[in-house]
Parts: structure tokens; C-alpha cells; sequence
């Protein structure tokens, strides 16, 4: 059973910096296409930073620059590094995988980030 568990998450002030880990069990790691998501209060959720097929990494727009994904094959583990972080950048933030052998997609439980102003 493929387990993702997130971490890294908790109030820091506008400008400050956090760095999410996920680590992944369960399966074998270097087939999981990796992607962080975010959803804030009332809004949906999206896509923060994700790994493509190809090897590069695809980042939202409005992120460019602040954040870097990251990921650690030997520790089962991908990262996100969020630097000059934004009130607006509160959401609980989603380690998302996708095992590219069967197309099938997790979920973490998410962990809470909290921005303040």
C-alpha cells in the first residue's frame, strides 16, 4: 500500500522561509511522477510544482522563482523549498504521486501552511 506523509509545515512570517518533505512507501519510488498541489480556504486546489515526464520541472506561474521542487530517489523523498513566502501562499499544501507503470494516483494528507502578514 503506497503511503505518502508529508511534513515541514507550520506559521512563519511573510518573507520567511519552509521547506516541505514527502516521503513515499509502499512501491517503488522511481516510477512515482511527484507533484506538490495546494488548495487555500475556499478556493481549489492547484498545482504548486511538478516533475514532468521529461525530467524538467513545471512550476505555476505566480511561483516562479520563490519555490523549488526537488526530490531525493535513494531517500523515497521530494521537497519543496518555499523562500519569500506570501500571505496569499496560506493553503494546505498536497504531496501528490502518480506510479506511471499503472496510472494510478495518491494523495498525502496534506499539512497546513500558514503565512503571516
Amino acid at each position: 500500500q503506497v503511503q505518502l506523509v508529508e511534513s515541514g509545515g507550520g506559521l512563519v512570517q511573510a518573507g520567511g522561509s519552509l521547506r516541505l518533505s514527502c516521503a513515499a512507501s509502499g512501491s517503488i519510488f522511481r516510477f512515482f511522477a511527484m507533484a506538490w498541489y495546494r488548495q487555500a480556504p475556499g478556493k481549489q486546489r492547484e498545482l504548486v510544482a511538478a516533475f514532468t515526464s521529461g525530467g524538467t520541472i513545471n512550476y505555476a506561474d505566480s511561483l516562479k522563482g520563490r519555490f523549488t521542487l526537488s526530490r531525493d530517489n535513494a531517500k523515497s523523498t521530494v521537497y519543496l523549498q518555499m523562500n519569500s513566502l506570501k500571505p496569499e501562499d496560506t493553503a494546505v499544501y498536497y504531496c501528490h504521486a502518480i506510479d506511471k507503470r499503472w496510472s494510478i494516483e495518491y494523495w498525502g494528507q496534506g499539512t497546513q501552511v500558514t503565512v503571516s502578514s
